[in-house]
């Protein structure tokens, strides 16, 4: 269903990219007004923003004054994005500036608000940025961790603006839910993606089939609900989410080792990566070759279980979601593993068929700790992550179904 979006363009070196996350918001039927600061208009003149929404551009309240502009764009809005978010923007709305259209329309919205800042390291690391911020989260925006990666000229260092892909998935998320209060907000969430590999030799590896796009959508999903989110990811072939802290890794062993570092702040861990249950007992340093009398055998281990060693670890007030990907006896064996690993829920699949691994979308069986059941009938796995977020928030102490 279209629905109407507000896209506020801060006057940074990274407004020419917020034309790319126009782009995708249209492209998905969205109706966006872009309302660019003056300085934005220094970056990318509103021709260009005419042009490409569709709609006239302007940045002062005076302009159309008959229609009270800035009372009638925010009133319609679905959804209010500021992309790039500058320090000077994060500043004026924080503590209430009108001095614009984009400040004083940002006063009307009632739906979700959703910053992605841009600036220089420096600049996002200073304490007024930083309580800016948080009395922005403390109202109920998102605001979006920013990238690390090349910035303006040769500086290199967290500030640059997220993936214009991913910040589209992000709103999208906020506009299937239309909930302007986050309720993952003050929340560290650890998820893994992906599946580990163990290495035979330079060339070689014991794996599997995991993509990572469920746990890329956990991630996704939390970080729409306000969460900060560290997403550990092993293998993976895809985009950063947007403002998610990406650690990567390789095996099961270096897995076991970020998701216990991240452990001890966190409020929940999601084990949707997929890890090797065996690796070699040696690893060749050169090529093993093909003989006309076949390879010698090879001689396996188990890896550490992760999942076990964070039910062991966890406190009573952190919850563990972890996966059970089985091709028989699917609901047995999914609840063996939840008491096995002392977690809180187990989400089970049936992959006997070639289901789940590469898929956009995902049916599970969500059992919990406390024998409940919730059936998810096969949707986008962002649908999937989104229900069993409901239930991990119902599960935290001090929160009720």
């Amino acid at each position: 269903m279209p629905r109407h979006v507000v896209l506020g363009v801060a006057g940074g070196i990274a407004a020419y990219k917020a034309a790319e996350l126009l782009r995708r918001l249209t492209e998905a039927g969205h109706s966006v007004r872009v309302i660019p600061t003056e300085g934005a208009l220094r970056f990318v003149g509103a021709p260009t923003w005419e042009a490409l929404s569709g709609q006239p551009v302007t940045t002062d309240v005076f302009t159309g004054a008959d229609e009270v502009p800035h009372v009638r764009i925010g009133r319609q809005a679905d959804l209010a994005i500021v992309a790039p978010a500058t320090a000077d923007l994060l500043a004026r709305a924080a503590t209430g500036r009108a001095d614009d259209l984009l400040t004083a329309t940002l006063l009307t919205v009632r739906g979700p608000v959703l910053f992605a800042p841009a600036m220089h390291t420096e600049m996002w690391e200073h304490p007024a940025t930083q309580a800016n911020v948080a009395t922005l989260r403390s109202r109920g925006a998102v605001v979006l961790e920013p990238a690390v990666g090349r910035l303006t000229g040769p500086d290199t260092g967290k500030g640059r603006l997220p993936d214009p892909a991913e910040i589209a998935a992000i709103a999208q998320r906020l506009l299937a839910r239309g909930v302007p209060a986050p309720d993952l907000a003050g929340r560290h969430v650890v998820v893994t993606a992906g599946g580990t590999r163990e290495h035979l030799d330079p060339v070689r590896y014991l794996g599997n089939n995991s993509s990572g796009k469920q746990g890329y959508a956990f991630a996704r999903t939390a970080l729409a609900r306000g969460a900060r989110v560290t997403l550990i990811a092993a293998n993976v072939a895809l985009p950063d989410p947007a403002g998610a802290d990406v650690v990567r890794v390789g095996s099961t062993e270096q897995l076991h080792d970020a998701v216990l570092a991240h452990l001890p702040g966190a409020d929940a861990v999601v084990m949707a990566a997929a890890p090797a249950d065996f690796r070699p007992v040696r690893y060749s340093d050169s090529k093993i070759k093909k003989t006309k009398d076949g390879p010698d055998p090879i001689a396996l281990v188990t890896t550490p279980d992760v999942a076990a060693a964070v039910g062991g670890s966890k406190t009573d007030e952190q919850v563990l979601v972890i996966f059970a990907a089985e091709t028989d006896d699917v609901v047995a064996n999914a609840r063996h593993k939840l008491e096995r690993k002392k977690a809180d829920f187990v989400v089970a699949n049936d992959v006997a068929a070639g289901q789940v691994f590469g898929a956009d979308d995902n049916a599970a069986t969500v059992i919990a700790a406390d024998g409940s059941v919730t059936e998810i009938a096969r949707a986008a796995k962002e649908e999937l992550a989104d229900t069993v977020w409901d239930l991990v928030v119902r599960r935290w102490p001090g929160r009720s179904g």
